[in-house]
């Protein structure tokens, strides 16, 4: 294969425009592979992350490729690269494999084993570009800093994960979307093959690329791991916790990521003006939003998500800046950038795989952030406390030890003030502000910085996060989220981050059988449950999609058939098992759950076995997307009887779910009407009735004149497994 050669004039040009390109594409396809995988691996909010994890993998590979790269002689170099190239290119056009999880296989290992045989090869040799490019720019353009262009490169996978939900996704069904990658994926491979004709000549064939530095020592390296490690860990510590402990809101995944890459870009940027600003303040971030952060600031959710991406963005750029001041010379480039690549892997698996396992909250959070405070480049606030810290070895021991004194004492003061209320006292106030004071004064000194952290973070909300956790039975996590049961006198509670799924009233056996919350006997739910006696006599037969407390099995009648779907087994053994809810044992002693997801459990049913289906699955306040598609409708309409009902609950505080129920009505033949519901101690709610028989229908609006025609949106596209977009959606848009 001959290598064409380019002008020297072109070459910086050429690598930056390659570059961006090779990076744009690996993070379009992110998005996008995760957004096909819906209808086969379910709407879980843990499948990103898992997903994730699977690209950290390949991208360590693809560095470690790149790394064993250099060894050989750079024309070698890139006839190799040419052919791993062509030999991915066999997984073109881009999609899925045809395989299909078992029965019982944890999503947690399917699906990084079906996104490593779908898109493996194709991301494996995308990822390895960009510390190859440079390297090879470093060769062909002697004398210039290659490093510039990992900002370039950073730029562009910001580029493409943006683009991906605000363009890509709602201008495009899959199809097309594969196609475009595809052909992508080819002009890349032509712009590497000019970017390989720049490579030197003059060396013989068998000569490897010379190493003339020093080599890096094993505690530069590990540092290197560390300062690679937080951010990415960071990154999806925070895309858990801001979207289960502050706001559940749609596309919020999306934006740690974009910030994350970003801030590479202003780490690795010619110009160091940004990131050494960043880098000052970020201490003083670290330190006022990590304690504030911890909080949950229940009563701001939008401003905590904003605090959080701040703080996430502040201490990515502090902690890359510092890889950056730490960086190899352009020889050890590679190398520098695989140890970097298995620091953002271990991140991974600590936040995506460890801490689900071993925390029952999002403690790799404060976990995080506290390593951020103690590795984030320190410089004193002033002049005289940098004589003061870095003076006589023994005058700096004492004063750790009276910091981490100072600190325990004011903590304990807080936490013991506390048990006089729930409201923070004037003094709880004041010793708040001596810790952080304290804080303050301590930054330039990791180790004093860190004992004022801990304490922060302890102090302003750590403490409440502990006490749930001691607390028996009162918090659970599994893969698909956290659950906490919040008990009262008078209701036992559960609530998936900040969004209650169920409701249960204490005291006498009548209270605790009334449905509660969006289930009361006037919401959509509970008018069909009532009258089904009426439509279908009494033997009806009825599938509830989410099964939470189990509220809806207190509408079960003598002789009706009823059976349960639920993702999630933990909220099987809370709703059935754990004691803490009884609407099971006391309306459905024996009640038939399947456990996985319900479109794929659904889609293997026989037809005309249903009734009645109730469509109540949320993952927090998000409904997942592959259950509303018009696949997903025509798959429910197989499934129920020719008179069946379909109610589709679509309260939400964030998205405005009418027209995509509409579109999907109309495009099925459905008649479709709408209930909104709200009365005192009853949780407002919008269920919207559909069936193919509109007599089906007049049943309902005959019991309650306040079912209305379902409203449609002039030229909204209906959803399918091809195409959906939650943009046009968002309320306040």
């Amino acid at each position: 294969m001959k290598l064409l050669p380019r002008p020297r004039s072109g070459v910086r040009p050429l690598f930056v425009v390659t570059i961006l390109s090779s990076a744009f594409l690996l993070f379009l396809v992110q998005p996008m592979v995760a957004r096909m995988a819906l209808p086969r691996l379910g709407g879980a909010p843990a499948v990103w992350n898992s997903a994730m994890l699977v690209y950290q993998a390949l991208l360590l590979g693809g560095y470690a490729y790149a790394h064993w790269l250099g060894r050989l002689e750079p024309r070698l170099q890139g006839r190799v690269h040419l052919g791993v190239l062509l030999i991915a290119a066999l997984w073109l056009p881009i999609g899925l494999g045809g395989l299909q999880p078992g029965p019982g296989v944890p999503p947690a290992f399917w699906v990084p084993w079906l996104f490593v045989l779908s898109i493996g090869p194709l991301f494996f040799a995308v990822s390895a570009q960009s510390p190859l490019l440079q390297r090879w720019f470093s060769l062909a353009c002697k004398g210039q800093d290659p490093y510039a262009l990992y900002a370039a490169s950073n730029l562009g996978s910001f580029a493409g994960l943006i683009a991906y939900p605000l363009l890509v996704e709602p201008m495009m069904t899959l199809f097309n979307q594969r196609i475009l990658w595809s052909s992508g994926y080819i002009l890349l491979g032509l712009l590497v093959a000019l970017c390989a004709g720049t490579l030197p000549r003059d060396r013989p064939l068998q000569a490897a690329t010379p190493v003339t530095s020093a080599p890096p020592g094993r505690k530069r390296v590990a540092h290197w791991i560390l300062l690679a490690f937080v951010p990415s860990g960071l990154m999806l510590a925070t895309s858990t916790y801001i979207t289960t402990d502050i706001v559940a809101m749609p596309l919020l995944w999306v934006i740690p990521l974009a910030l994350y890459l970003l801030s590479f870009t202003i780490a690795f940027a010619r110009d160091r003006t940004a990131a050494d600003i960043q880098t000052r303040i970020a201490p003083i971030a670290i330190l006022l939003f990590g304690g504030i952060l911890v909080s949950g600031m229940p009563g701001m959710p939008y401003l905590g998500a904003i605090m959080a991406l701040a703080l996430l963005f502040l201490v990515s750029v502090a902690l890359h800046t510092g890889l950056y001041r730490l960086r190899p010379e352009p020889d050890r480039l590679t190398g520098f950038y695989l140890a970097m690549s298995f620091g953002g892997a271990l991140g991974g698996v600590f936040s995506a795989l460890v801490a689900p396992m071993l925390f029952d909250w999002t403690y790799e959070y404060p976990i995080l952030i506290l390593a951020a405070g103690v590795l984030t480049p320190h410089a004193y606030m002033f002049a005289p406390l940098q004589r003061v810290w870095q003076g006589n070895p023994q005058r700096r021991r004492i004063l750790l030890w009276a910091v981490a004194l100072i600190i325990a004492t004011l903590v304990a003061v807080v936490l013991l003030d506390h048990t006089t209320g729930d409201a923070p006292s004037s003094l709880q106030q004041a010793m708040l502000l001596i810790v952080v004071a304290v804080g303050v004064l301590a930054i330039g000194t990791p180790p004093a910085f860190g004992f004022a952290l801990v304490g922060v973070l302890i102090a302003f909300g750590g403490y409440q996060a502990i006490a749930i956790s001691l607390e028996p039975g009162a918090r659970t996590r599994s893969y698909f989220g956290i659950y906490t049961v919040h008990s009262t006198p008078t209701e036992q509670q559960l609530a998936h981050g900040t969004t209650v799924h169920g409701t249960q009233l204490r005291g006498s056996p009548q209270r605790e059988r009334t449905p509660t919350a969006y289930y009361v006997p006037g919401s959509g739910v509970g008018q069909a449950m009532q009258a089904l006696p009426v439509l279908y006599g009494p033997r009806a037969r009825v599938s509830v999609v989410g099964l939470g407390t189990g509220t809806l099995a207190c509408y079960a009648r003598p002789g009706q058939d009823w059976r349960f779907y639920e993702i999630d087994p933990a909220i099987v053994r809370i709703a059935r098992d754990s004691g803490q809810f009884s609407f099971l044992s006391s309306c459905l002693p024996d009640p038939k759950i399947v456990i996985g997801d319900a479109r794929v459990n659904i889609a293997k049913q026989r037809t005309d076995t249903l009734d009645l289906l109730a469509l109540d699955a949320f993952s927090s306040d998000s409904v997942p997307m592959h259950l509303m598609t018009r696949e997903a409708f025509d798959s429910y309409a197989r499934v129920l009887s020719p008179r069946g009902l379909l109610l589709v609950h679509i309260s939400n505080r964030f998205l405005d779910l009418e027209p995509v129920v509409a579109a999907a009505a109309k495009a099925g033949g459905w008649q479709a009407a709408t209930l909104f519901y709200s009365a005192p101690g009853a949780t407002m709610s919008q269920w919207i009735a559909l069936s193919r028989d509109p007599a089906t229908i007049r049943v309902l609006q005959a019991r309650d004149a306040a079912w209305k025609p379902t409203r449609g949106r002039p030229g909204f596209v209906p959803w399918s497994d091809g195409y959906s977009s939650i943009l046009p959606l968002v309320k306040g848009l």
